[in-house]
């Protein structure tokens, strides 16, 4: 009987709070969206491919829905329109950051340039990256080291193709990606290719990024935060504390070299590379960052940095083995461009290759490193079109779903570059049918180095080297299922064997 009356006191319960959530939904003003089950709310609509489920919910309920997962509302925007509405007419109202227990772990979100809530440290960091390492006069005298870490994934590629060795395309290029943000902020290479410190990195990355990710039940049930329930966050934090330990360990080496070679001044540049000028402005202005803060804001470029982008090329390239009609065309591009001093491609050349840079576009557009952006937040509750978005609402912008909106795009699932041949849209902000790297202030402070890095190292690829599948597969039969994280990365890796000496104009 104890029992009974136990269970019939729950069912009771959980009814009652049914009950309260569909009419409290149906007089709020909150945008339209699935109604919410008992205590989880529309957690088991989410599914482990959240950016094709939510997808299809917003052909249902709009580009401008909202969710409850658990006890967190989601605001979930699927269109340019609604892009341009938060994150242009109400981008200050939204410009914070929804923090997940994963990012908390080691205190992360307090040193943060990505994951900052905002305010004085986030203007100081971003102004600090764009003087400091990301300005046209920074990228442009460093380049000659990036050309040089593109010379070495050549030689490395030249090599596989001499054995007739299969590349792992994202391996290979991660490590590429890896060494030049090394080179050009501590001036030396983190890894070699094929070697187990590349892959442990790699792997550290990958990790961090899948569970930063993953839906856990502890952001959106805030009673089971202290038991950490699927362990996301426990995971998480031994993944963030390695890869701090690294860049705490080069920066106290750069410390003590300082130490022994400073000038009477008291500052020395022993490097004149990214950590040299950073310390250099520590040493003249402590409020500007502390040592903690430098190893946190590495810890964001690295990881932002080297996965996306070698995702990016990665995708591109099986795009482009996938239609070899495009391949050939990208590298009679190339080839015509240089055939008369038979050189290497070089950053000065991406304003002459249209179609190189239409075919990072339209992988941008299929294949968006991180489908929803880094999730923002509401500040306070804006009114937007009728309805009301409350204070510390998440916010998701489903850029994949727009990626492949008919509504926007022609023949959306085909890959297709020579669509922006004629069109002036770029992914720098301004033009919200494709925002891969955000807009307005929480755009990616590392835009312009990636643009540079992706052009180069894919069309270097491109340019050197003819591709075949791994065992003879075809070209149709690779799998292209996606993995998802904060970042899309390809399920099963592609293996490609280079071939050297291919027909050439």
């Amino acid at each position: 009987m104890e029992y009974a009356a136990f269970f019939l006191f729950l069912s009771s319960l959980l009814t009652f709070i049914y009950a309260l959530t569909i009419f409290g939904r149906r007089n709020s003003r909150l945008p339209p969206g699935p109604y919410p089950f008992p205590i989880i709310g529309n957690l088991l609509q989410v599914g482990n491919k959240p950016h094709h489920s939510l997808a299809i919910l917003s052909k249902r309920y709009g580009p401008f829905m909202s969710l409850m997962l658990g006890s967190k509302t989601t605001i979930v925007i699927s269109s340019p329109d609604m892009a341009k509405e938060f994150f242009h007419t109400n981008d200050q109202s939204f410009s914070g950051r929804f923090i997940t227990e994963a990012i908390r772990s080691v205190d992360h979100h307090k040193f943060s340039l990505v994951w900052s809530p905002g305010g004085d440290q986030l203007r100081r960091l971003r102004r600090i990256t764009k003087e400091y390492m990301f300005s046209v006069r920074c990228l442009d005298d460093s380049e000659l080291r990036r050309r040089e870490k593109v010379r070495e994934l050549l030689d490395h590629v030249n090599q596989c193709s001499v054995e007739a060795r299969a590349v792992n395309i994202g391996s290979t290029t991660f490590t590429t990606i890896l060494n030049i943000l090394s080179t050009f902020i501590f001036s030396l290479d983190s890894s070699q290719y094929d070697s187990v410190s590349s892959q442990e990195f790699k792997d550290n990355v990958w990790a961090l990024m899948e569970y930063a990710g993953m839906v856990n039940l502890a952001d959106f049930f805030p009673i089971l935060k202290p038991f950490d329930p699927q362990g996301i966050v426990r995971r998480g934090s031994v993944h963030l504390k390695k890869l701090l330990t690294i860049f705490d360990k080069l920066i106290d080496q750069r410390i003590q070299t300082r130490l022994s070679s400073s000038s009477n001044d008291g500052i020395s540049s022993t490097k004149n590379d990214v950590l040299d000028l950073l310390l250099n402005l520590k040493q003249k202005d402590e409020s500007e960052f502390s040592q903690i803060g430098l190893g946190h804001l590495f810890l964001d470029l690295f990881v932002a940095g080297t996965h996306s982008t070698s995702s990016t090329v990665e995708w591109a390239m099986t795009e482009l083995i996938r239609n070899p009609d495009k391949m050939a065309t990208a590298r009679s591009e190339l080839v015509k461009l240089m055939q008369h001093d038979n050189r290497n491609i070089e950053e000065r050349d991406i304003i002459q290759l249209p179609y190189l840079r239409s075919i990072i576009k339209e992988t941008f557009r299929l294949h968006p490193p991180a489908p929803f952006l880094v999730p923002h937040e509401a500040i306070h509750d804006v009114e937007v079109r009728g309805f009301v978005v409350p204070k510390n609402a998440q916010i998701l912008c489903n850029v994949w779903a727009m990626g492949r909106d008919p509504n926007i795009w022609p023949a959306p699932e085909m890959f297709m570059p020579e669509r922006f041949l004629e069109d002036e849209i770029n992914y720098k902000g301004q033009y919200f049918d494709l925002i891969p790297f955000g807009t307005g202030r929480r755009i990616c402070p590392g835009l312009n180095i990636a643009h540079r890095m992706l052009h180069m190292t894919l069309g270097s690829l491109i340019h050197k080297f003819d591709w075949k599948l791994e065992g003879d597969m075809r070209a149709q039969d690779m799998d292209m299922e996606e993995k998802f994280g904060i970042t899309l990365q390809k399920k099963v890796p592609l293996m490609a064997i280079p071939i050297k000496g291919c027909l050439r104009l």
